[in-house]
C-alpha cells in the first residue's frame, strides 16, 4: 500500500470496472489489477446474472460472460475471490434487480473466508429506478423492487454497518442523454423515494435514521463540459446536505455528507480516432477530483477503446495509471478547495440548484419518482434530451473532434493487428453451463428445496429477504432459481419505452428522407413498416430509441416494444406485423449468435426476403461476418448521422422489394 506524504490528503479509491468470461478468468484479472496498485474492486456481472437467469436459460444464449462475469451460485463467487481477502477489500458491485442475491452470495463467500460481516466494506449499486429509465436490467415491478431495496438497506444498517446498500446512480442517466439538471433532480428524486419508504416503514427510529442516510452513496458521471460538470458535483453536495437536513431532520453534518463514486462518460467515447478518448477521459476526471469539497470517494475510468469493444488488461492499466499520476505526481492533494470564492462557479452552481429544485418539485407533485416512472414521464424526457443531443452533433452545433470536425486522420497503430480488443471465446458459455450442471448435481436437493420454500415464504409474507437469501446461497441455490422464485411472487415488469407515436416536425434536414419514404411507400402500396428489436438481455436502449424516434419522424410506421425480447418473439412480430425491414440493436457483444438465430428463424418462417439491419458495438471482423451471412447493413458508433441511416434503410427496403 502506497503511503500518503505528510500534508497531503489521502487519494480517492482507484478502481477499474472489470469482469468477463468466467469467475476464474475474472479472478486473475482482479489479482493483476490489485498488484498494479488498484485499491478497490468494481465488479461487472454478465447480463444473465444481472437479470436473475442461470447461464443455461434460453434468454442467456449468447450473453454468458460477455459484459461481465457470470455468477450462478456460491461456487462461482468463491472462485471469483479465490486468493483475494474479502475482509481487506472495498468492493463495488454494479448490480440492481438481483442486488439482494449477489450481496447474499458475497456475504456467504465472506463467511467461507471467515470475514466478519461487520468488517465488510463496499457498495451494491441497487438503484432500480434508473434501470427503468436507462440501463434496463430491471426484473420486478417498481413496488416489489423498492421493497427489496428497502430490505437491503435495513439489513445492512444492522448487520453490515460499513456497507453502502444503495448507490443512487445518475451515471446511466447521463448516458441516456440527461442534462445536468435532470441528473440532479432525477437522482435526488430516487433517493427521496427510497428514504421516504424506509422512514414510513417504521423499522428505523428517528435517532438511527441518520445512519441510514449516511450509508446512501451516489454514482455520478462526468462529461466533457468541464465547468458545468464541476459545478454539478458541487451542486449535488449542497443539495444533498440541504435535503437531508430539511426534509429528514438529520442533525449530524457527517451523516449529511454527499459521498459519491464516479465513472466518467462512456457515451462520448468515439470509434473514429479512438486515441483522442485518452484526453477526454483525463479532462472528465479532473471535474470530479479538483474540487476538494466535492471530490469523488472512488473513481473508475473507462478505457480509451471501449467504443470498439471489450478493453484488454493493458487498456485498463492505462486508465489506472492516469489516476495514479494525478494522485501521486501532481500537488493536487496538498491544497484546500481551489474553487471557493469563484464568482463564475458559484453562479453556475446556484443556477443548477434552482432548476433542479424546480424539477424535483414537479416530480414530487406527480407523486414522486415511482409515479413518474410508471407514467413514462421521466423516460420520455430522457429520450427527448438525447434526441436534442444527437441532433446537435448531426447539425455540427456540438463539435466532436474526429467525428463531425477534423475528421482527416492518420491510421492509429493502437488499433492495428490481431488482439486489439478483448474477445470472449464462444466456448466460455458451454463450459460455464457444464459447471452449472455439475453444481446442481452435487448439492443437497432437499436443502435446496427447503431454502427455496423459505425464500418464497419470506417474499410472500413481506419478511426481510436477506437472511433467507443468504441461507439459500449456502444451500446451493442458483441465481436463476432465486430469480424464478421471486418472479412467481412479484411478477415481471415492462417499463415504458419513452418513444411516442406522434411524429415531431423536426428541422428541414429530414425533408429529403421524408420525401423518399413517401415515394417508396407509394411504390410498395403501403407505408414502410420498420420493426426495431432488442434481442437478448441487453437493456441499453438509447440507440434503439433514437432510431425508432427518427424513423417515426421520417414518416415510417415503427414497431418498437422495448428491451429483452427473444429472437422468436422478434420474428413472430415481424411476421404478424408484415414489416418491410427488421432492425436489431445489440450492445452486449452477443450480436453474432443472436443475429444468426433471428436470420435462421426468419428463413424457417418464410420471411427471409425481409432485410435485416444491425446496430451496436461491432468489431470490423464481426461486421464482415454478419454481412456475409445475409445482414443488409451494419451500423456502429461511427455512424452518428441518423438521417443518413434512415436514407439507407429506405434504399434497402426498395432494393429488396425490387428483388422480391
Amino acid at each position: 500500500m502506497t503511503k500518503t506524504a505528510p500534508g497531503r490528503d489521502k487519494p480517492w479509491i482507484f478502481r477499474t470496472y472489470a469482469g468477463h468470461s468466467t469467475a476464474a478468468e475474472s479472478n486473475k484479472l482482479y489479482r493483476g489489477n490489485l498488484a498494479k496498485g488498484q485499491t478497490g474492486l468494481s465488479i461487472a456481472f454478465d447480463l444473465p446474472t444481472q437479470t436473475g437467469y442461470d447461464s443455461d436459460h434460453p434468454l442467456s444464449r449468447g450473453e454468458v460472460g460477455k459484459v461481465g462475469v457470470p455468477i450462478s451460485h456460491l461456487g462461482d463467487m468463491n472462485t471469483l475471490f479465490d486468493g483475494i481477502p474479502i475482509v481487506q477489500m472495498n468492493t463495488s458491485m454494479t448490480i440492481n434487480a438481483t442486488a439482494p442475491w449477489l450481496l447474499s452470495l458475497y456475504i456467504a463467500a465472506a463467511d467461507v473466508q471467515g470475514a466478519p460481516r461487520t468488517a465488510l466494506q463496499g457498495t451494491t449499486q441497487n438503484d432500480i429506478i434508473k434501470e427503468y429509465l436507462s440501463r434496463g436490467t430491471y426484473v420486478f415491478p417498481p413496488g416489489p423492487s423498492l421493497r427489496l431495496t428497502k430490505d437491503v438497506i435495513l439489513f445492512t444498517t444492522k448487520e453490515v454497518p460499513k456497507w453502502n446498500p444503495m448507490n443512487v446512480c445518475s451515471y446511466h442517466l447521463q448516458e441516456a442523454g440527461a442534462t445536468p439538471v435532470q441528473e440532479l433532480s432525477y437522482a435526488l428524486a430516487t433517493a427521496v423515494a427510497i428514504l421516504d419508504m424506509v422512514k414510513t416503514s417504521g423499522q428505523v427510529s428517528d435517532e438511527d435514521f441518520g445512519e441510514v442516510v449516511a450509508r446512501i452513496s451516489f454514482f455520478l458521471n462526468a462529461g466533457m463540459r468541464f465547468v458545468t460538470e464541476l459545478a454539478k458535483v458541487r451542486a449535488f453536495t449542497e443539495l444533498w446536505d440541504e435535503l437531508t437536513r430539511d426534509r429528514y431532520g438529520v442533525k449530524d453534518e457527517k451523516h449529511r455528507r454527499f459521498r459519491y463514486g464516479v465513472q466518467v462518460n462512456s457515451l462520448g467515447l468515439t470509434e473514429p480516432q479512438p486515441e483522442n478518448n485518452v484526453y477526454r477521459i483525463l479532462i472528465e476526471t479532473l471535474a470530479v477530483v479538483l474540487s476538494k469539497k466535492a471530490r469523488a470517494r472512488a473513481v473508475q475510468l473507462p478505457a480509451w477503446n471501449e467504443a470498439l469493444g471489450l478493453p484488454r488488461s493493458w487498456d485498463q492499466q492505462w486508465s489506472l495509471r492516469l489516476q495514479q499520476i494525478l494522485a501521486y505526481e501532481t500537488d493536487l492533494l496538498e491544497y484546500g478547495d481551489l474553487f471557493d470564492g469563484s464568482v463564475e462557479l458559484t453562479k453556475k452552481v446556484d443556477e443548477l440548484k434552482r432548476e433542479a429544485l424546480a424539477e424535483l418539485a414537479a416530480i414530487d407533485a406527480m407523486g414522486g419518482a415511482v409515479a413518474a416512472v410508471e407514467t413514462g414521464y421521466l423516460k420520455s424526457k430522457l429520450v427527448e434530451s438525447n434526441t436534442r443531443r444527437l441532433e446537435g452533433i448531426e447539425a455540427g452545433e456540438q463539435i466532436v473532434v474526429g467525428v463531425n470536425k477534423f475528421v482527416e486522420t492518420e491510421p492509429s497503430p493502437l488499433t492495428a493487428g490481431d488482439g486489439a480488443i478483448l474477445v470472449v471465446p464462444e466456448h466460455v458459455e458451454e463450459e460455464q453451463i457444464a459447471r452449472l450442471k455439475a453444481w446442481r448435481e452435487q448439492r443437497d436437493a432437499k436443502a435446496v428445496a427447503k431454502a427455496i420454500a423459505d425464500l418464497r415464504a419470506a417474499a410472500q409474507e413481506d419478511r426481510n429477504i436477506m437472511e433467507p437469501s443468504i441461507a439459500a446461497a449456502k444451500a446451493g441455490v442458483t441465481t436463476g432459481e432465486w430469480g424464478a422464485t421471486l418472479r412467481e411472487v412479484f411478477g415481471e415488469f415492462r417499463a415504458p419505452t419513452g418513444v411516442g407515436r406522434s411524429a415531431r416536425q423536426a428541422g428541414g434536414s429530414l425533408d429529403p428522407v421524408r420525401a423518399e419514404v413517401e415515394r417508396v411507400s407509394k411504390k410498395l402500396g403501403r407505408r414502410i413498416k420498420f420493426l426495431v428489436g432488442k434481442p437478448g438481455l441487453d437493456g441499453h436502449s438509447n440507440g434503439a430509441e433514437q432510431i425508432a424516434v427518427r424513423a417515426r419522424d421520417a414518416g415510417m410506421e415503427v414497431v418498437y416494444e422495448g428491451i429483452r425480447l427473444t429472437p422468436a418473439e422478434i420474428v413472430n412480430a415481424a411476421l404478424e406485423e408484415g414489416v418491410h425491414v427488421v432492425g436489431l440493436s445489440i450492445l452486449s457483444g452477443s450480436h453474432v449468435p443472436l443475429v444468426r438465430d433471428v436470420l435462421d428463424r426468419m428463413k424457417s418462417q418464410g420471411i427471409s426476403d425481409v432485410p435485416v439491419i444491425v446496430g451496436g458495438i461491432i468489431p470490423p471482423e464481426d461486421e464482415r461476418l454478419l454481412l456475409s451471412e445475409g445482414v443488409a447493413a451494419v451500423y456502429t458508433p461511427k455512424n452518428y448521422e441518423l438521417n443518413a441511416i434512415m436514407a439507407d434503410i429506405v434504399r434497402v427496403v426498395e432494393s429488396r422489394a425490387g428483388q422480391a
